[in-house]
């Protein structure tokens, strides 16, 4: 207590002056309590990846503001936000794929924010012009064939996985996984709704086995000879490249990468993203966090940590494994196209039997 309030409260007749520090002392408890409030971050994240945790600690030093985590798969999380509505603590959402990103601006969770620095350091393809939500992290799907099945040049683009001479050969996850709607997206709005559907029952017909597994099953798939060519984010195929187990690198020599449509519109890009909630408490906590992961430093730890490409194209990547992969050219699509598209995609996955 204000040493001031200490001697009026030794005098008893000065009632007023009392009252007075007393409001005064309670003004000071609450603005204490709301200062400590605001090193706050309360982060709802569908990115399950440990390397992610020095993302939030590095956060945390160099701003003092703790981060709360709660982490779910993002239809659960998606829903939590919705019933938590205004009463909700969260902040932010981060998650994985435009096309979830999109579902949820739709449902209204984020709200627009104005920051010079994200518009600056993240390409206009890469997020919304509202400021509802930004992509900050990159990945491309592409092929992983097998090397004693597949010659250089047999395979070159997305629509060569129709071609009879695949049938029996190919392997994918599930059709209405959200990776291959955002792949068969980014087809309808290049190639048109009804070959994007003849492409995806093309597909369906050259498979070699009923869709099963994420990612990391298909490329040993492929590597133990169910099939010749399979689709995988980028990623995953840098993770087991950098694994020291003797079976995932048995695996990465039986195989080699295929960037799709690198002669032409390029290959299939997607983003890992987020955005400040409609209700967020600490909005301007939120901003900086958001700000922070396109420094070069956060940059570097998507890259080097998770093996994505950062979305800043300034920053240059120092990781082997992405090296190894090689070069390519980057389909230039807006990442709008592959939320708007998801519902046709699921319809189109849907007629044609992609289960």
């Amino acid at each position: 207590m204000p040493t001031f309030c200490l001697t009026m409260n030794m005098i008893d007749s000065v009632r007023p002056l009392r009252t007075a520090c007393a409001l005064l002392v309670a003004t000071l408890v609450a603005v204490g309590g709301a200062a400590a409030q605001d090193k706050v971050l309360n982060l709802y994240s569908a990115r399950h990846y440990s390397t992610d945790e020095a993302l939030y600690d590095n956060f945390t030093k160099e701003t003092g503001i703790k981060i709360n985590r709660i982490e779910g798969s993002e239809d659960q999380l998606l829903q939590r936000i919705k019933s938590e509505g205004a009463n909700s603590p969260a902040d932010v959402f981060l998650t994985v794929d435009a096309g979830r990103l999109w579902i949820a601006d739709q449902d209204g969770v984020f709200q627009p924010i104005h920051s010079k620095v994200l518009d600056e350091r993240i390409p206009a393809a890469y997020r919304l012009a509202s400021g509802t939500w930004y992509g900050l992290s990159t990945r491309a799907r592409v092929f992983v064939v097998d090397k004693s099945k597949v010659k250089p040049g047999d395979i070159n683009t997305y629509e060569d996985l129709a071609d009879p001479k695949w049938k029996g050969q190919i392997c994918t996850r599930s059709g209405s996984h959200v990776y291959m709607l955002s792949l068969l997206s980014s087809i309808i709005e290049h190639d048109g709704a009804a070959k994007a559907e003849a492409w995806a029952k093309g597909v369906v017909g050259n498979l070699a086995r009923q869709p099963k597994g994420g990612d990391t099953d298909q490329i040993k798939a492929v590597a133990a000879g169910e099939c010749a060519i399979a689709l995988s984010n980028s990623y995953y195929i840098a993770r087991m490249m950098k694994s020291t187990k003797p079976d995932d690198r048995a695996v990465m020599e039986r195989v080699r990468v295929v960037w799709p449509n690198s002669n032409g519109r390029g290959v299939h890009m997607n983003v890992s993203g987020g955005g400040v909630l409609k209700y967020a408490p600490h909005k301007d906590n939120a901003v900086r966090f958001l700000e922070y992961l396109v420094s070069d430093e956060a940059q570097g730890y998507f890259a080097n940590g998770n093996n994505e490409w950062p979305v800043v194209t300034t920053y240059k990547v120092k990781n082997p494994a992405l090296d190894a992969m090689g070069t390519f050219k980057p389909d230039p699509i807006n990442m709008i196209a592959l939320g708007k598209n998801q519902r046709l995609a699921q319809e189109i996955v849907n007629r044609v039997g992609w289960k």
